[in-house]
């Protein structure tokens, strides 16, 4: 079943205490497609400029990755640079360029209409609701965000919410958009917002699933059922960037391979989202997530299993 994501498509520099590298292709966009493609198709809606040529192509292109969506503008693609020198955990940005993404409007080729599955990366919100209205009939539709929105875009995001079967976004953004500092009591608080699953990315700790209450099954107005995956330790983490968009890829790749999304499936997908995160962190920008097979996958997937069995 295919998924259509909307996001960016950008440039980026980064320095960490592995080393840096200068202008290499990423975006949330980028991370998540080529995450998901080991698990099905996927089609990429975004926005990129004329210094965006054959060599980026070809690498969505060795992904069987579908980019007719992808707009080309004049002008130069989003462009992002920051460090990790002082934390591995939190970015430090040095310069941002929307450029061409300032005006980013997205437009859905005919093609895409008949995808079951839709991603809403992390963009304007008022881009997100439209493209989610402008889809209606997909199965299922996930959607992440930021800080920046959270806080001064609220409005046009509760709307975005309201819409959303899974949202994925991480600790602090779970405790900004509920006002709670407890994870249980803002986890909550988001569902009562409109989503139906909230999955928060707890970096190198893995991820926490939260479930809204299902009153058909007998579960109370405040009930709450959680789900905990956990993450691999790692000798190195070379490059954090993009590994919660690495983990979305995997996570909603993986749903979207599945014949029914049964409790189960559910919880394998978060499994094969912390698998994702983790090969993306072990090279610079989208270089490992390149290079993969599902062989290798799924002997990290096994690894992982084995953190959480007794026996």
């Amino acid at each position: 079943m295919a998924i259509t994501v909307v996001g960016s498509v950008a440039y980026d520099s980064v320095e960490t205490p592995a080393g840096k590298y200068e202008r290499q292709l990423a975006g949330a966009a980028t991370y998540f497609s080529l995450a998901a493609s080991y698990f099905t198709d996927v089609r990429v809606i975004a926005v990129v400029g004329e210094d965006f040529g054959h060599e980026q192509e070809a690498i969505f292109k060795a992904h069987k990755i579908d980019i007719q969506g992808i707009e080309r503008a004049a002008g130069k693609t989003f462009f992002w640079q920051g460090s990790y020198m002082e934390n591995l955990n939190e970015a430090k940005t040095h310069q941002t360029d929307l450029n061409v993404f300032a005006g980013f409007q997205p437009k859905i080729p005919d093609a895409y209409r008949d995808s079951e599955f839709l991603f809403l990366a992390n963009i304007d919100p008022l881009l997100q609701r439209r493209v989610r209205e402008a889809m209606p009939h997909v199965k299922l539709v996930a959607g992440d965000t930021m800080n920046y929105w959270i806080k001064d875009h609220r409005p046009a995001l509760l709307e975005v919410l309201a819409g959303l079967d899974i949202l994925l976004i991480n600790d602090t953004e779970t405790r900004m958009l509920a006002g709670k500092n407890n994870l249980v009591l803002a986890a909550r608080q988001v569902l009562s917002l409109g989503p139906k699953t909230l999955v928060v990315k707890h970096g190198e700790y893995g991820a926490t699933a939260f479930f809204a209450p299902d009153i058909t099954k007998g579960d109370s107005a405040t009930a709450i059922r959680a789900f905990r995956a956990p993450a691999l330790p790692l000798d190195e983490v070379v490059d954090p960037t993009g590994a919660g968009d690495s983990f979305a890829g995997g996570f909603f790749g993986y749903l979207a391979s599945q014949r029914d999304i049964t409790p189960g499936a559910f919880r394998r997908a978060m499994f094969y989202g912390g698998v994702m995160g983790s090969f993306a962190v072990e090279r610079f920008g989208t270089e490992r997530l390149q290079h993969l097979d599902r062989k290798e996958i799924d002997s990290r997937f096994n690894l992982f299993r084995e953190l959480t069995h007794l026996e």
